[in-house]
């Protein structure tokens, strides 16, 4: 516990102008100082500064938001040797008998630290960092992609009789190809005018993301090929699946087990007996971009992988259901997934 290691903690409440402190003395709690400085480069060295007076000793310090609003003081904590843990920001509103405010919140922030068992540490920045933002811009264009998919589905069903029956009964990707390449003559009236407009801007549009999706994808490959090639090797893992995996895992010991990290992954059986039954259910918290990079992972192999697809033959004969299957393969392939990114590899 951090109160072994430390003398002082020190809480940051953060947002996006202001990040407000407060040093507490880890054997007793109380609080020994507080401050408030501006989110830049000359508010993370006034606050450093203050630290170092009214914490001179050994200390620690418990960041919230340290991949958003504390990105940059987390940074700057560790371009200068501190140590640095995270903290979660508190989901549940404040209690009317308790109140609210930035310095409260910097104080809860550093006893929370103080409580936990095996406090969180941060994620690495660099080329974790770069392998976060390519997938974040990545799956908001996919995600835009969709939308414009259903959009392009919904305006055929409306459409005029001469548009939406040469369209009917084509593929996603045949009626997209077509629609991006319906044109307009002087014959139509206003309605087939718009329509076909609509309908080719629509499909033109989901072209021009389809497209931006995989030059980031083309982007992330590199990447992962100079963090953790091993990955790339294992059956049902892609680009995207392994950018998803590192980006949760980010380095070498911030995951203390194999244990912890299926936690993460929301892939940690929970049990679920009642009476003469004895079973375990699928674990639906965690890191959900984690969760949903195994789900594809155990997906493929269920399909394409002869020894998983046996594996789920001979437990569906135990009287085991589809989804029993899927939750004990998530829990193997969290399994290997974190020794194989443990194991050093060669240069």
């Amino acid at each position: 516990m951090l109160a072994d290691q430390a003398d002082h903690i020190i809480g940051v409440d953060t947002h996006r102008d202001s990040h407000s402190a407060a040093i507490l003395a880890t054997d007793t709690a109380l609080v020994l100082g507080q401050t408030t400085v501006r989110a830049d480069e000359r508010g993370y060295q006034e606050l450093l500064r203050y630290a170092r007076k009214h914490a001179p000793d050994r200390r620690v310090w418990a960041v919230e938001g340290t991949g958003s609003y504390g990105a940059g003081l987390t940074a700057f904590l560790h371009a200068k040797g501190e140590s640095v843990v995270e903290v979660d920001r508190p989901k549940r509103p404040a209690q009317r008998n308790r109140g609210k405010s930035d310095q409260l919140d910097a104080i809860q922030a550093a006893r929370e630290a103080l409580t936990r068992k095996h406090p969180a540490a941060p994620r690495m920045r660099g080329d974790r960092e770069a392998l976060r933002v390519l997938l974040a811009t990545r799956e908001g264009a996919m995600r835009s992609k969709r939308a414009a998919i259903t959009t392009l589905k919904s305006l055929l069903i409306s459409a005029p009789s001469q548009l939406r029956e040469p369209l009917r009964g084509l593929s996603t990707n045949e009626l997209i190809n077509r629609a991006a390449r319906l044109r307009t003559n002087p014959t139509h009236d206003n309605e087939q005018r718009a329509t076909i407009i609509a309908l080719r801007s629509s499909a033109r549009r989901i072209l021009t993301l389809r497209d931006e999706a995989l030059e980031l994808e083309r982007e992330i490959q590199p990447i992962i090929q100079h963090l953790a090639p091993q990955l790339l090797t294992e059956k049902g893992v892609g680009a995207i699946t392994a950018a998803q995996i590192l980006n949760a895992y980010s380095h070498q010991g911030r995951i203390r087990s194999e244990a912890a990290f299926a936690a993460l992954a929301g892939a940690a059986p929970l049990p679920a007996s009642s009476g003469q039954t004895i079973r375990h259910r699928l674990n639906r918290g965690g890191d959900r971009q984690l969760n949903r990079a195994l789900h594809t992972i155990v997906l493929c192999r269920m399909r394409d992988d002869p020894t998983t697809r046996a594996y789920t033959q001979r437990r569906k004969a135990q009287g085991r259901s589809t989804r029993e299957i899927k939750r004990c393969l998530k829990r193997y392939t969290a399994r290997h997934l974190y020794r194989l990114l443990q194991t050093p590899q060669p240069a």
